[in-house]
């Protein structure tokens, strides 16, 4: 194909290729960007298995803002800080933003500012994804069970002090590409649930806290007087907590007591819906 690629109705245009096009061409998915880039994406089929990494560990990965994910595979703990990619570029998009709103309605000048704030959200885009690949690429090629949070990312985005923080970690698309890495490998991604008490727990006697406010870092158990890294201790309860679903074929989950929600309030009264709690745990998908 060299440096081409034939498009039925178009005939061939130029392409810079991301790498050899190997096997047989199943489909091509041509798609356009903001910015009036243009994407081919190749599906191709194979022959024979490709060479998988033999990773074998069990980790547990807590997620977070500070550092954006705090790996603990059962011996020593790995935190990877996050990376900020909005912030970076918040002032530059801020200014393009100022002057694209100040241009007239359906201008050339408009069109130009349109496609600048356009380039800057789509290098945050890039640098994001960069990021989240390497770093789900290099956790599934050493695991062979990875363990998370199913965190309600919709709802904390409700946060206004955190919102834009929440939004800009992709803490969703990173569990997304665990999922399907980890599937290529015939590895396994396990959920446990939004409720579970991680950084409460001490991994060492298993005593719950009471309360434990966002703002301590640190803490020592009053059972067993263990003093424990909270991020750190919450990544070592996720694995255990995912392993002993795994060790009970799924587990035995916990349906949580019936709770309040809002809705929209209906004509002629007050509105209200019982609403049960999500499951303890949820397994995304079993190992063949």
């Amino acid at each position: 194909m060299g440096n081409c690629l034939e498009i039925p109705k178009i005939g061939v245009v130029k392409a810079v290729l991301h790498r050899p096009i190997e096997g047989q061409i199943k489909t091509v998915t041509i798609s356009k960007t903001p910015t009036d880039k243009y994407f081919a994406s190749v599906l191709c089929e194979v022959d024979g298995d490709a060479d998988q990494p033999k990773g074998d560990k069990i980790v547990g990965i807590d997620l977070g803002l500070k550092d954006f994910a705090i790996v603990h595979d059962g011996e020593q703990v790995t935190k990877h800080s996050n990376p900020k990619h909005l912030k970076r570029h918040e002032k530059n998009l801020a200014r393009k933003q100022k002057k694209f709103a100040r241009k007239v309605k359906g201008s050339n000048s408009t069109n130009k500012y349109k496609k600048l704030v356009a380039k800057v959200h789509e290098r945050v885009l890039n640098s994001r994804q960069d990021f989240l690949h390497k770093l789900s690429r290099k956790l599934v090629d050493e695991s062979k069970v990875i363990v998370v949070e199913n965190l309600n990312v919709k709802g904390m985005v409700r946060n206004r002090k955190l919102s834009k923080s929440i939004s800009d970690v992709g803490w969703g698309m990173f569990v997304n590409f665990l999922d399907y890495k980890l599937k290529a490998k015939d590895g396994q991604l396990v959920k446990i649930g939004r409720f579970f008490p991680s950084s409460k727990t001490c991994s060492s006697c298993g005593h719950v806290l009471d309360e434990l406010t966002l703002d301590i870092r640190e803490w020592d158990c009053p059972n067993c007087k263990t003093h424990h890294d909270r991020d750190g201790n919450a990544a070592l309860n996720i694995r255990k907590e995912g392993i002993r679903i795994l060790s009970n074929d799924g587990g035995n989950p916990v349906i949580a007591v019936p709770r309040r929600s809002k809705t929209n309030k209906p004509k002629g009264g007050k509105a209200s819906v019982d609403d049960a709690g999500s499951l303890h745990c949820t397994v995304l998908s079993q190992c063949r």
